[in-house]
């Protein structure tokens, strides 16, 4: 293996170079391999590497005394259970001296994207939101759920070991789908169950959103993606939309859109601004694109929500 720099981006392209980078045993399997966690090597070289791989990774691990870096935030193993790592995201692992704590146990699936060639799987694969870059929110799990998913995962691994015949690759797929449901389930408990910090979240949603409206000179360049929304609050634009959902029943593109209209009114009551002047000082490249969205928002056009005042 080639001597690798610190802060050098390192691709992984197959299931068998990361195990070979690990110091495993070679898959059984070229394209879905389950890993004994406690099996593998992190060194000094490797501690402070980041990686890229072009496969998916579920992981389920316990004890492990260190930080793992996804995308642009990092969080420790132990705010939670199981990760999800989808192909060509950057993530790294740094791993502390264990010292008297007990040593990290657990299991890694690893999914080539060509075991799901041809299959349905294959594009459905990418509704599941936990795949993205949600690195403060990953999933913890009873012991009844710790159980489900250890069970999916050892049926999984029980028909890879076994001698390959037609029907393997669509039982293998069947597997892999109920626990991505699994986790979708779990995802959606965590949320229900965590929802003061979600609430936190959403309070801080507020506030930003609501100091962009006031800022005229920012509002005129355009109001807010859901993009630069989620960045600003340090998660993924797909878990913002969900964690909403859950709590409001609205996304985080009609939230804007509701801020927006706040501000129309506010300046419809109390200025004498034209529709015109209004929309683009609120970031609308055209008058009539505001006028459509408050007439859906408000049944109302925004000179028929002024004449009401008058």
């Amino acid at each position: 293996m080639p001597q690798v720099h610190h802060n050098e981006l390192q691709q992984i392209n197959t299931i068998t170079e990361f195990h070979r980078l690990r110091g495993l045993p070679k898959p059984l399997h070229p394209l879905i391999s389950l890993v004994d966690y406690s099996l593998v090597k992190h060194t000094s070289e490797n501690n402070h590497i980041s990686w890229v791989q072009q496969f998916y990774t579920i992981g389920l691990k316990r004890d492990v005394c260190g930080k793992f870096r996804y995308g642009q935030q990092e969080y420790d193993f132990d705010e939670g259970l199981m990760s999800f790592i989808a192909p060509g995201q950057v993530f790294r692992v740094e791993v502390f001296d264990y010292g008297e704590a007990p040593p990290p146990s657990g299991w890694l699936l690893q999914i080539h994207p060509d075991l799901f060639w041809n299959t349905p799987l294959a594009k459905s694969i990418r509704k599941y939101a936990f795949f993205g870059y949600q690195v403060n929110e990953s999933l913890f799990l009873s012991d009844k759920e710790e159980n489900i998913i250890l069970g999916i995962f050892q049926n999984i691994e029980r028909e890879y070991r076994e001698n390959i015949d037609k029907f393997s690759q669509n039982i293998i797929i069947s597997q892999i789908e109920t626990l991505l449901n699994y986790a979708d389930r779990f995802y959606q408990r965590q949320f229900i169950t965590r929802k003061i910090t979600n609430h936190y979240l959403l309070d801080r949603l507020e506030d930003f959103l609501t100091q962009y409206m006031d800022d005229d000179a920012r509002l005129a360049q355009g109001f807010p993606s859901v993009k630069s929304v989620a960045d600003e609050l340090n998660v993924s634009p797909d878990y913002l939309t969900s964690m909403l959902r859950m709590l409001t029943g609205l996304t985080t593109q009609q939230h804007i859109q509701d801020k927006l209209i706040e501000k129309a009114k506010e300046k419809l009551s109390s200025t004498n601004l034209s529709v015109s002047e209004i929309a683009y000082g609120l970031g609308f490249e055209h008058p009539q694109s505001f006028s459509k969205l408050f007439k859906a928002k408000t049944d109302q056009s925004p000179l028929a929500f002024r004449q009401s005042f008058n």
